[in-house]
């Protein structure tokens, strides 16, 4: 375990959301705070050192609480932030939901918590803003988790080349369209549903956890900003400081990390993660778990917190 393990502080950076402090399960505490221009709600849980687990698309910050209260029975401060864009006052202050973008919140999270470093586990999107920020800034990151999607050039090229995961996909180039944000909405965000049964075949989301979710992007712009992940995702930065700024956030990542897949993930294929040891410079470990898919750790809680705990106490 890492050496620093003072107890988060009492009144960190921010603020509480409620005046009691509200509780969104067993153990877990909702709050605010103030970073980098943003008041970004957190889920947190526990005390030690600090874990900042990041969530993807179609996703929020509530489904890493099993995770967060496994992490910080095991001695750790776990906190899952909302991403940029992701609540009604969260559009991305620079209009920028790139990867440099991302990962420089997570940066900023980290000072915003008061510490000078911390582990990161990233579940899709929240995966390339864990290796953003890893690039970035490595001494600001101890150890790294990247989970569902893989890191280096042969994801580009799978969407250039690979037909297989051109049909996975294809959501990806419908938002690029006008009619993404109607066909999304409609009849209840049924889209979404449909994404986490693709990706995710055989598991289906609880009522009150999907409900939770679909609060997350029925709220007032939040669904057109995360599209902009997408918008964004394949056409060239404006400007060379933002171009230099992605080359930096997508170079070779120099801290120890692990990469989880689950084999049955419908989304992105887990032959992408071939050969992804080639950008980790400093120890790489890749895991594919058994009868999960892209939700692997909703659909395996217990065997993926067991391999994110061995890592970080590694």
């Amino acid at each position: 375990m890492a050496p620093e393990t003072q107890r988060p502080p009492t009144h960190p950076s921010g603020r509480d959301s409620t005046a009691d402090g509200s509780s969104a399960g067993d153990g877990i505490r909702r709050r605010t705070i103030q970073a980098g221009g943003l008041d970004v709600p957190i889920l947190e849980a526990g005390n030690g050192p600090l874990v900042l687990c990041l969530h993807g698309f179609p996703d929020h910050a509530g489904s890493w609480e099993g995770i967060l209260e496994s992490l910080a029975k095991g001695g750790y401060w776990a906190v899952a932030p909302a991403q940029r864009g992701y609540w009604p006052a969260g559009a991305a202050p620079d209009g920028s939901y790139r990867a440099s973008a991302t990962g420089q919140d997570v940066l900023n999270l980290i000072e915003a918590l008061g510490r000078d470093r911390a582990d990161l586990v990233g579940h899709d999107l929240g995966a390339r803003a864990a290796y953003a920020a890893a690039s970035l800034d490595a001494t600001r990151v101890r150890r790294l988790v990247g989970m569902a999607v893989p890191y280096g050039p042969q994801l580009r090229t799978a969407w250039l080349t690979n037909g297989d995961q051109q049909r996975r996909s294809w959501y990806m180039y419908f938002f690029q369209t006008a009619l993404a944000e109607p066909a999304v909405e409609l009849n209840d965000f049924a889209f979404i549903d449909r994404l986490w049964q693709e990706w995710s075949p055989g598991y289906e989301l609880p009522d009150a956890e999907r409900a939770a979710l679909k609060e997350t992007f029925r709220a007032p712009g939040v669904l057109t900003e995360t599209l902009g992940y997408y918008r964004q995702l394949f056409s060239p930065p404006a400007g060379e400081a933002t171009r230099a700024l992605e080359a930096r956030a997508s170079g070779a990542i120099t801290v120890p990390s692990l990469y989880l897949h689950g084999a049955d993930d419908n989304c992105m294929s887990v032959e992408l993660s071939d050969g992804m040891e080639a950008a980790f410079k400093n120890g790489f470990e890749r895991v594919v778990v058994p009868r999960a898919g892209h939700f692997l750790h909703l659909e395996q809680p217990k065997p993926v917190a067991d391999h994110i705990l061995s890592f970080l106490n590694n």
